[in-house]
Formats: C-alpha cells, structure tokens, sequence
C-alpha cells in the first residue's frame, strides 16, 4: 500500500456528468483532505493530452460510471498507479487483466450499491403479497370498496415462501431484511452450502425445487455465460399460478419471450427492474401487461443515494493511505463468478 499518514496522488476517472451527483460537497472535501487531488479534472479518455501529466504521476485512480477500460497501453501512461477505488458496483467494465498483471489493488463500492437494490427488492416482494398492483388498478377502475380477500385468494404475506437465488451481496442483504417477517426463505446458490444458507435465516434448495415450492422469486445472480436464461421456458413453468418474478439483477437472466408468454396468459406476475435487451422495444408487451410492475433499472444507487458510494470509496481511500488493506477488495479470481 503506501506510507500511513501520506495524501497520495489521486486523479478521478469518470464520466465527467457523474461527479456533481456523486461526490456533495462533504464527499468532495473529505477527498481533498484524503489525497492530493484537483477536482476540476475528471478523466474519460486516458489519451486525452491535459491528462497526461496527472495520470503519469498518479498513484490512486478514483473511478465510477464512464471510466475508460484500464488496458495495457491506458496503464503505461500510469506508471505509478497502485490503486483502483471504484465509487460504483461491477469494476468488469473498466479493471482489465493488465491491471491483475501490474499488481494494481482495486477496491468496489457494490456492497452500498446493494442496499437499494435490496431494499427496492423487498418492497416489491411485500406488495406481490399483498397484491398492491392488481387491487390498486381494479380499485381505480371501480372505484368502490370490495371484499379484497375473496377476490384476490391467498393475499397476504404471512407464511408466504419467498425464494433468493444468489446469495450475491444483494441476495444476503435481501434475506436479511426479509429475515423479521413471517415469511418462508429458500435460497439457491451453487457456492452456498447447507450451514451458510441456514445462516442467513434460509433453507437451502435446489433451483427447481425452489421454483416450485415459492409464491415470490427473486433473483440476484451475476451475469455469466452459465447464467443465461436462467429462467427458462420450462423453468419457468415449475412456477406456482400466481407466483410473482422479481428480476433486479440483470435482464438476461430471464428467456424474456418465454416470460412474456407466461405473463400474457395471465399465470404469473412480475416486478422487472432490469431487461433484456435493455432498453425494452417501444412495442413490448412488458409496457402493458396489467400484471406487470415494469421499472427503467432505477433500483440501484439514484440521485440522493450516489453520495453513500462516494463515501464508501473514500473509507476505501482512507485506508489505503493508512496503509490498510481494503475493506472491499476485489479479487480477480472472484470476477468470473461475480457481477
């Protein structure tokens, strides 16, 4: 790391648009007292001649959304490099092998990218319970008082079985919160065993299993290869009638024309925050299906929420310049199996 006690040179590696939001005034001085930094430079082309002289002698990158891809040749114009504090989730669009080669440190603000994705999450999967959507629509349709409970059969939460796969930060965050009410937990995830799972307050379960058995599933894996389509056609036909699909994960995850298909028959509902392709074609059925809660990937980190990564990567900064290891490193053999 470096010399505790020393502002080490920084420079920020962004989209320039996102720095206002990001980083408010308490964030922005904090990262001066931190570093030896000039905030007027914002850095989205490692080529660009002004930032030459700054990234030849910086040894932190302070990057987030619209950084450049930290190839070989972006990193020879950075011999002193050390560090990576990204103030955001996912660093695969930007930290690439020659960073592993170099030995740069890289640090991610995922784990306070994934409180409001979680909290989105359990806020969909309280109101499938409750059916809030359907009862909303006929209510503004009717406008009269009805019996709620015999119209909409099983409504309600309790004892309702909710059922995780990926037990990702978001996924635990997602368990933990669910943890107080009265509900059943399942969770799926091929690098969780049976004691970690129960941990988090969950029965561990195969993923049809888990298909079958929920009232709700939510997902929370990476996007991988292996991961494609996910839910499927036929996996998608283990689910319950009325079984609700909550996707803030990745838009890939699900086979979205099987899952269209299922939702204008009217056998499943769903809450999507996230699709594939994103952004959905003006003509998607997704856009009217009554029984869908469709969302523009607003669950993660917006507006008032950006400056609780910025902090988060500045805990990062603080303790690189003390000469600590980072409390949110990133690994590069965890990559392939992380988002």
């Amino acid at each position: 790391m470096t010399e505790p006690g020393r502002r080490p040179r920084a420079v920020l590696a962004m989209d320039p648009g996102v720095l206002p939001a990001l980083f408010d005034p308490a964030a922005l001085a904090r990262l001066e007292r931190l570093a030896e930094v000039d905030p007027a430079l914002v850095v989205d082309d490692f080529a660009a001649p002004a930032a030459a002289g700054p990234l030849a002698a910086a040894e932190v990158l302070v990057t987030c959304w619209g950084c450049p891809p930290l190839d070989a040749a972006a990193l020879a114009a950075m011999p002193g490099l050390r560090a990576v504090v990204h103030a955001a989730g996912s660093v695969k669009h930007h930290v690439t092998d020659a960073c592993w080669e170099r030995g740069v440190a890289v640090s991610s603000a995922a784990t306070a990218n994934a409180l409001p994705v979680a909290e989105y999450t359990v806020a969909a999967i309280l109101f499938a319970g409750k059916r809030v959507l359907d009862i909303a629509r006929h209510y503004a349709a009717d406008r009269t008082r009805r019996d709620w409970a015999a119209l909409y059969p099983g409504l309600g939460n309790y004892r309702r079985v909710v059922g995780v796969v990926g037990a990702s930060r978001i996924g635990r965050r997602v368990l933990e919160l669910l943890r107080p009410f009265d509900l059943d937990l399942l969770v799926h995830d091929p690098y969780l065993d049976a004691a970690a799972a129960r941990a988090l307050g969950a029965r561990p379960a195969g993923l049809e299993e888990l298909l079958s058995a929920s009232d709700v599933v939510t997902l929370h894996a990476p996007e991988l290869p292996e991961t494609r389509h996910l839910l499927d056609r036929r996996r998608l036909a283990l689910l319950r009638d009325g079984a609700t699909v909550v996707n803030t994960a990745r838009g890939s995850l699900v086979d979205t024309a099987a899952l269209e298909r299922e939702l204008a028959a009217g056998r499943l509902h769903a809450v999507i925050d996230v699709t594939d392709p994103e952004p959905l074609p003006p003509d998607s059925p997704l856009f009217t299906l009554p029984n869908v809660l469709l969302t523009p990937h607003i669950a993660g980190s917006l507006g008032g929420e950006l400056p609780r990564m910025a902090h988060a990567a500045l805990d990062e900064l603080e303790r690189y310049a003390a000469g600590l290891p980072f409390a949110h490193a990133v690994h590069a053999d965890a990559l392939s199996r992380s988002a």
